[in-house]
């Protein structure tokens, strides 16, 4: 197959995969061995397919679309870097833990960036006494203990966002260290038209809520302080109101439904504080009273005599 027709097939497919997926993992596959992008695609067969590509070519598609699809320029923004598409109509948390799930360690190279700390663990280290100057090259502290080299203590020996050096990359290598693990990663998610990065997906419903409440709150109350009625705002003055007719019939003669309680209560407090403590007594004889009719039935049921009367 000639280079242009390998070029018209790639268009069509990704341009098949924009029609049918609604969804898109934009994800870096940096140090991503063969074997392990073949097994993430067989993990996600019949959720979600991979597509890799030229960022050349995967530009030029989006930028044809671009014209019917606006939405699509968002995507084209971050075609940048070694990067590939996993598209899925399936449940985005699901399909990313598929996708970052599958993870090798692997050996420090030399001018690799660390994506994490490198802390070398301190105790013994198995080497000959002979090595000691390469350890002393390194800013290592040692010592000979039982004709082997010890670490004296954890040395963090390369740190994140530096490129390993060669004596590091020996050293870790010579200790049997692999630190990295690679594989792939999410660095942004495309749904219906928005793009947004992968730790959204952690949000839980429950937090969701709890923020759509407080924005209502907050619109409440900017409304009720500016006079302008909203849906949000409308319940608060409907009740405020109503306060304002109760204080208004407390006041005067007016009298309605809602404020004759109120009005009697005002009038008469006395009846209200007398009641309260009978209703209390009540409810604490209940109690007694229970008691007392249970040991009424007790004594029904031996006809008043004892086991041994």
């Amino acid at each position: 197959m000639s280079k242009r027709e390998n070029k018209v097939n790639y268009f069509k497919k990704l341009n098949n995969y924009l029609d049918t997926y609604k969804s898109i993992f934009i994800v870096n596959v940096d140090n991503v061995s063969s074997n392990q992008m073949h097994q993430i695609r067989f993990n996600l067969r019949g959720e979600a397919v991979v597509l890799m590509g030229k960022n050349t070519m995967v530009r030029c598609v989006l930028k044809s679309l671009i014209g019917e699809r606006p939405e699509l320029e968002k995507l084209l923004n971050h075609v940048r870097g070694n990067i590939g598409f996993v598209f899925t109509n399936a449940d985005l948390k699901e399909v990313r833990e598929k996708i970052v799930s599958n993870r090798v360690a692997a050996p420090a190279r030399a001018g690799a960036v660390a994506p994490c700390d490198v802390i070398v663990p301190g105790g013994n280290t198995g080497m000959e006494p002979g090595k000691t100057s390469f350890f002393q090259a390194l800013g290592i502290p040692t010592k000979i203990a039982r004709g082997t080299i010890e670490i004296v203590s954890d040395v963090n020996l390369v740190q994140t966002g530096t490129k390993v050096g060669t004596s590091e990359a020996v050293l870790l290598n010579m200790l049997g260290i692999s630190p990295f693990t690679y594989g792939m990663a999410v660095v942004q998610v495309y749904d219906a038209g928005s793009v947004f990065t992968a730790d959204v997906l952690d949000v839980e419903e429950s937090q969701l809520v709890a923020n759509l409440l407080a924005a209502i709150r907050d619109v409440a109350a900017v409304s009720l302080a500016v006079g302008y009625p909203t849906v949000a705002s409308v319940p608060h003055s409907i009740i405020n109101g109503y306060k304002n007719l109760l204080a208004v019939s407390v006041a005067s003669d007016y009298t309605f439904p809602g404020s004759e309680q109120i009005k009697e209560f005002i009038a008469n407090p006395e009846a209200f504080a007398v009641a309260a403590p009978v209703a209390a007594e009540s409810s604490n004889d209940a109690p007694a009273a229970s008691a007392a009719a249970e040991e009424s039935e007790e004594e029904d049921d031996d006809m008043g005599f004892g086991l041994f009367d």
